[in-house]
């Protein structure tokens, strides 16, 4: 293992000092790059133009306000998380917050919840690529037929050209900190450029004003209320992996003024300009009542308004977006199976936590991720339904994350964290000397509104209906693939969790 000289009030001296822990991941990650990890795993690029189609089709113009409400909720879960950030920057953020607070039993599961949610999310970022590349040029779609990813020639070619995507992130996380970086942030910069250019040139072909936003015509007989909850989820889709700042934090310079920033940031930038994209594609649809862009998505829009040639070049963007936003999925799991293994909780833990003392990578856990979402990619072929399911039910893994912290969080709130906790009281100030993030007497307030929140829409997310995990009336037991996933996935973790448990005791007595 590498070791770094440390000096008293530096970030370095912070970990061995007061969370116990030798510094091995090299300080080589900025303000922007820090930024851009947690943007780039929202990837509203990627994400709105693979589920806007989704959105629309329950709810249709109106399905637009559940992006401000899902962003409200999750930027009072971001606000917790930017408090936590300042006072553990600690790699594998999730993990070692729920651990601090609601004890290791809470942590680990947390942990334990987090990777598979990423995992699952990894191999879904790669096969976007099947909505994308076809449509820009045939060429791309090497198994031939049919391109629809519902199909067994599309699904075979999603499963292709995700491996190919796998592959290359794979290498760059387990090459060089640095080189994925770079990459993130140069991607992240084409994608904010792009989303904006394509938000101008939207409007510019409005077919309609904002007021359509208020349409309600068409909505089912279930009512708005139950139309807006169910395409509520494309924004939950959306909108996670914000606080993906918090797992570099032992990479990035000035950590506890650093990461509460980006934290932010990634999701403030990534609502509104999300929030702008999705307005501006319903004034310019050609059609929003002849079910086109319901069938046809954000995509569909994007070519029949801007022209064939223009259109490809945003799909182009969509494309680079996509594969930056696998890579950051990816090398936030790498950073909570680090963390997890250096406590000894994780089978094959030794591996796990070994870090490059040249660059600073980790490829065991690179390659694990790498492997894992391939193996989840064949699900697709000719069972689409189950893949698609899986995707929906790993929103669910990460808002049950999310949750052990917040909740957590909340209990030591009341008995009067952080000034009586003696882990976190003595650091007031960041490494710039000035006070660290606070919401002081908000802090009571948006915590509860965070927990809430959660709660509901973890709830709205599991709720078995058949139109998300079984539209096509494959299976009853698709139906109930949430509830049985969920809980399938923290079955297997008490299994794992009783058996690492002697080694992670050791470990935690040994100043964890």
């Amino acid at each position: 293992m590498a070791t770094i000289e440390t000096r008293t009030g530096t970030p370095d001296a912070d970990l061995e000092q007061q969370f116990g822990y030798q510094q091995q991941l090299h300080r080589s990650i900025g303000g922007y790059a820090s930024f851009a990890a947690g943007f780039s795993f929202v990837s509203i690029l990627t994400t709105v133009f693979q589920l806007f189609g989704f959105g629309f089709s329950f709810a249709g113009p109106v399905f637009f306000w559940t992006w401000p409400a899902v962003f409200l909720g999750q930027l009072m879960v971001a606000l917790c998380f930017a408090e936590l950030a300042a006072r553990y920057p600690i790699s594998g953020a999730i993990y070692q917050w729920a651990r601090r607070l609601g004890g290791h039993v809470v942590g680990w599961f947390a942990g334990w919840t987090m990777i598979i949610a990423q995992i699952v999310t990894v191999a879904a970022a790669a096969i976007a690529m099947q909505a994308v590349l076809p449509a820009i040029w045939s060429g791309f779609q090497l198994v031939g037929g049919d391109p629809a990813i519902s199909t067994v020639t599309g699904a075979t070619n999603a499963i292709v050209l995700g491996l190919i995507v796998l592959t290359v992130t794979t290498l760059i996380n387990s090459l060089a900190v640095r080189v994925m970086a770079v990459v993130n942030a140069l991607g992240v910069t084409c994608e904010i450029v792009a989303v904006v250019l394509l938000i101008v040139a939207l409007f510019s072909r409005a077919e309609r004003g904002p007021g359509i936003v208020l349409n309600t015509e068409g909505i089912p007989n279930g009512g708005l209320l139950a139309a807006l909850l169910v395409s509520s989820l494309m924004a939950a889709y959306v909108m996670v992996g914000f606080d993906s700042a918090g797992e570099l934090s032992e990479e990035t310079h000035n950590p506890r003024r650093t990461a509460p920033r980006t934290i932010l940031r990634a999701l403030v930038v990534s609502g509104v300009f999300g929030g702008l994209m999705i307005l501006a594609a319903l004034m310019a649809a050609p059609s929003i009542d002849d079910g086109s862009v319901a069938t046809g998505g954000l995509a569909g829009i994007v070519t029949g308004r801007l022209g064939d040639v223009l259109g490809r070049v945003f799909l182009a963007a969509v494309v680079l977006a996509a594969f930056v936003c696998t890579l950051a999925i990816q090398t936030a799991t790498t950073r909570m199976i680090f963390s997890m293994s250096r406590d000894e909780v994780l089978p094959f833990s030794r591996v796990l936590s070994r870090v490059s003392p040249r660059t600073g990578a980790l490829a065991g856990p690179a390659i694990v991720v790498g492997v894992c979402a391939a193996a989840l990619l064949a699900l697709n072929l000719g069972h689409a339904g189950v893949f698609t399911a899986l995707t929906s039910v790993c929103i669910v893994m990460l808002y049950l994350a999310y949750l052990m912290v917040t909740g957590p969080l909340l209990i030591q709130r009341l008995r009067g964290w952080p000034g009586r906790n003696a882990e976190v009281a003595s650091v007031q100030q960041d490494e710039t000397g000035r006070p660290l993030f606070s919401l002081g007497r908000w802090g009571v307030p948006v915590n509860v509104l965070a927990v809430v929140y959660g709660i509901a829409m973890m709830i709205n997310l599991i709720w078995p209906r058949p139109e998300i995990y079984d539209p096509a009336g494959e299976s009853p037991l698709l139906q109930w693939f949430g509830v049985l996933f969920v809980s399938a996935a923290l079955l297997v973790g008490v299994v794992v969790f009783l058996v690492k448990r002697r080694a992670y005791r050791a470990a935690i007595g040994l100043g964890a």
